[in-house]
């Protein structure tokens, strides 16, 4: 075979890509024409280089879950550094003082809170500093944490891995053990997103089907129309046309192929968002748009992002968390502002985080230890941003506290 470059023609050897080419990392070996790397990059198959990305994080410190070596009364309302790494990659923050990360060679650290073994490293010792979870390099797909329980993440290869603590059948192993190192759902090779909230869980297979499992309560949240908790994965329905799962305090939801929003659970404050405080036990759609592109089902309240980049909210807004300038509770969507910008969003117990695609984040909700990341600890009833940096990638809101990560 030969190709073209700059000057001629040459013989080349067989081109080969080695690592992920759905993410960065990964290199290219072989001789290359200028043609072939084009057609491999538009196609999305060419390596894209690491960006190197600081961890940064604000708010309460009570068990080391800000992880700067230091734990107690020393709380952050404007973000602080973890450590001096440039090699941070995914985030998730525990609604029990705990985070989990992972890097892009894809190996996954946590810290903070172990009491309930929430931090997957064998024990249910604090730790204040990032400790890797074993020695594993395939942490690759999605992560997430719940309150207590369940914590985890999905492979490179496919499979599900939780931990913490198994109460009502949260960490899907057909039992209500508790683990605190990683153990293996089933044997399933096919999970594809993972949502963790309050003992319960769910997640998204390449099928796209939906499955849950853990705690029901009396709310019916795992979507079944029953109250009965599972101890291992049950399909939501036969449809097989889910794209992503959010799942919150007792209430879930999730985004069809089709771009339709579903919710179901508890719904005291309207954070089902049906216009109704009816609590659902089966999913049941919201509106009838077909542009909803994005889904967090927080602690009493939800937010949502439109394919048009606005941001939309509702439930419970004690604090100002759902971003209208007012405490009211809304039962159904409101529009934050006027944005048309919004790329990210996460919630926690009554503060709301999201980032924009100008590269800022901003806070609004309660804020009592400085969890918005402000620089103070009043609380906001709509978006503020966050310091006055543009190169932020990630942002993050757990319980009392939040965190991003950025660009150097």
């Amino acid at each position: 075979m030969s190709g073209k470059w700059p000057g001629g023609f040459i013989k080349k050897t067989a081109p080969t890509v080695v690592g992920p080419t759905d993410g960065e990392g990964g290199t290219a070996s072989g001789i290359w024409t200028l043609d072939q790397a084009a057609d491999y990059e538009k196609q999305g198959l060419w390596p894209k280089p690491v960006l190197p990305r600081e961890l940064w994080v604000w708010g309460r410190n009570q068990f080391g879950q800000l992880g700067q070596g230091t734990s107690g009364a020393t709380n952050y309302s404007s973000p602080v550094q973890v450590g001096s790494l440039t090699d941070w990659l995914k985030l998730a923050g525990s609604q029990y003082y705990g985070i989990l990360t992972t890097k892009s060679d894809g190996t996954a650290w946590s810290w903070g809170a172990g009491a309930s073994g929430q931090l997957g490293q064998g024990s249910i010792t604090n730790y204040s500093s990032p400790v890797q979870i074993g020695a594993l390099t395939d942490w690759t797909k999605s992560i997430s944490m719940g309150f207590y329980s369940p914590n985890g993440g999905i492979k490179s290869d496919g499979t599900l891995w939780l931990w913490g603590t198994g109460s009502y059948g949260a960490l899907a192993q057909g039992n209500t053990t508790n683990y605190s190192s990683p153990v293996q759902v089933g044997a399933l090779t096919t999970w594809l997103q993972f949502s963790a909230g309050y003992y319960f869980g769910g997640a998204v297979q390449t099928d796209n089907t939906l499955w849950t499992w853990g705690r029901s309560n009396n709310y019916g949240q795992l979507g079944h129309n029953n109250k009965i908790n599972y101890s291992s994965p049950k399909q939501v329905g036969a449809l097989t046309n889910w794209l992503e799962v959010s799942i919150g305090h007792r209430t879930a939801g999730a985004i069809k192929t089709d771009g339709t929003l579903w919710m179901w659970g508890r719904n005291d404050k309207g954070q089902v968002g049906d216009g109704s405080i009816t609590d659902r036990s089966s999913p049941v759609q919201i509106g009838a748009l077909t542009t909803w592109s994005k889904l967090e089902s927080a602690y009493e309240h939800t937010l949502a992002l439109k394919t048009d980049g606005t941001l939309w909210a509702w439930g419970n807004n004690n604090t100002g968390q759902l971003g209208q300038g007012n405490t009211t509770n809304y039962s159904s969507p409101v529009q934050i502002g006027a944005l048309t910008n919004w790329s990210q969003i996460s919630g926690a117990i009554y503060s709301s985080m999201a980032l924009t695609t100008a590269g800022t984040i901003f806070g609004w909700g309660w804020n009592t230890k400085g969890q918005l990341g402000v620089g103070d600890i009043t609380n906001r009833s709509s978006p503020t941003q966050v310091g006055a940096l543009t190169t932020w990638t990630l942002v993050m809101a757990s319980n009392y506290q939040g965190g991003g990560i950025k660009t150097v």
